[in-house]
């Protein structure tokens, strides 16, 4: 179990549009990151309309996805979700380490709150483990922390 969660609170964010991009590979972990991400954004009032479901190939696709949503000025935040597990090739550092870099620059070039739900497990059980109807799903923390990170945004700007 993780050691760090998301704070769960009482998100007062107005009306907020968040795009959440996953990807089919690996559609069996993937749809359930989409599961938590989504339970997690309804649980806070955050649904319908206000949340866009979009799905790339890949992995390696969702830094691009990200930043076209970014770019479209219509989110209020991103939510990128995958999984790569490792096999026996290098090819799983490739990807891992491109995607997470391209994620982290979206949010850094776009000045908006992206998040990292990408799964970078050893094998199925792993992935499998944090992607299921439970505490560990990562796409329902890779959520929680969009909401905290608008709730400091607009903490930020005087909005209390």
């Amino acid at each position: 179990m993780s050691e760090f969660r998301p704070e769960e609170g009482n998100f007062d964010l107005g009306d907020v549009r968040i795009a959440v991009i996953a990807a089919r590979w690996n559609a069996e972990i993937t749809d359930g990151l989409l599961a938590g991400a989504v339970r997690a954004l309804a649980r806070h009032n955050i649904s319908g309309d206000a949340v866009e479901e979009y799905r790339v190939p890949g992995a390696f696709e969702l830094p691009l996805a990200a930043q076209r949503a970014a770019r479209t000025g219509r989110f209020d935040a991103v939510i990128t979700l995958g999984c790569v597990i490792r096999g026996d090739t290098p090819h799983f550092d490739y990807v891992c380490s491109e995607t997470t870099r391209g994620i982290g620059e979206v949010g850094l070039t776009e000045n908006l709150p992206v998040a990292f739900g990408l799964l970078t497990t050893d094998n199925l059980q792993q992935s499998l483990d944090r992607s299921g109807d439970n505490e560990e799903n990562k796409g329902e923390e890779a959520a929680l922390t969009i909401l905290e990170m608008l709730a400091v945004f607009k903490q930020m700007q005087g909005a209390n």
